[in-house]
């Protein structure tokens, strides 16, 4: 058995290669980050007794989903896809922010619409195959400063359980999972204010979640929301009046 995970070199991508190290699993981390990716490699190597690939490459392009495939149609298909590769910024949009936007939907969007597709009719081949893919609780909270991040998240969420009814009856099958803020360097918070959101419970471990989200993939799940704050934050946020939302975004910009 194999899994791919995408943004495997670190944060989330890294805990999602260890739990499933721990169940036996083979590992294909795939990562822009080079140095990293060695590192976990070799760590994981040590720690766990399977194989490890690596793939040094920028998903962040039109065609990066149809040269990953390629690469493994050479080395091996994975029984799972974790599609958590992701990246994130919070500023009022820009002309000079048109290539970080463009990068945003490549990597969110193209290539993840991409790799369920190729890796999803491979899966249907062989029936059977759990492809996750990675969300977030902003899919259901549009607001400045995120604009692109939580319209991708949207678009994630959508397509995956869309597509999972697809894929059901081929023996295949998607999960999505949406986390609330999360303990990785994605945020750029400091380690003080990441410890401290830690312990009053606003922000939740990579382990935490990590484990919830394959419980739900090998549960066949469609979409999971774990957390509390799942429940309550988006339709708090959505009960804003527009010039308060208006007021608060001149406040914090």
């Amino acid at each position: 058995m194999t899994a791919l995970i995408t943004g495997g070199s670190s944060g989330m991508g890294l805990e999602y290669a260890r739990q499933l190290a721990v169940r036996g699993y083979d590992l294909i981390l795939v990562s822009n980050r080079q140095e990293e990716l060695d590192t976990a490699a070799e760590t994981l190597r040590g720690r766990f007794a399977v194989d490890v690939r690596t793939r040094f490459q920028d998903l962040a392009v039109p065609d990066a989903a149809e040269q990953l495939f390629n690469w493994c149609l050479q080395e091996v298909l994975p029984d799972v896809v974790i599609n958590n590769a992701g990246m994130f910024f919070f500023k009022e949009l820009q002309t000079e922010d048109l290539d970080r936007a463009q990068a945003m939907l490549d990597l969110h969007i193209v290539t993840i619409t991409r790799m369920c597709i190729l890796f999803g009719n491979a899966m249907k081949q062989r029936g059977s195959g759990y492809i996750l893919n990675v969300s977030s609780m902003a899919a259901n909270i549009p607001a400045p400063g995120i604009t692109i991040y939580s319209a991708t998240k949207a678009y994630i969420k959508s397509f995956g359980r869309s597509l999972s009814y697809e894929l059901k009856p081929y023996g295949a099958s998607i999960t999505t999972v949406c986390p609330a803020a999360i303990a990785t360097p994605l945020y750029r918070l400091s380690e003080d204010k990441m410890r401290l959101g830690v312990h009053l419970g606003l922000i939740k471990t990579p382990q935490w979640l990590v484990k919830r989200a394959l419980k739900a993939m090998f549960r066949r799940r469609r979409v999971v929301s774990p957390g509390f704050m799942n429940v309550w934050l988006p339709p708090l946020i959505a009960l804003l009046p527009g010039p308060l939302v208006a007021f608060i975004w001149k406040k914090i910009k």
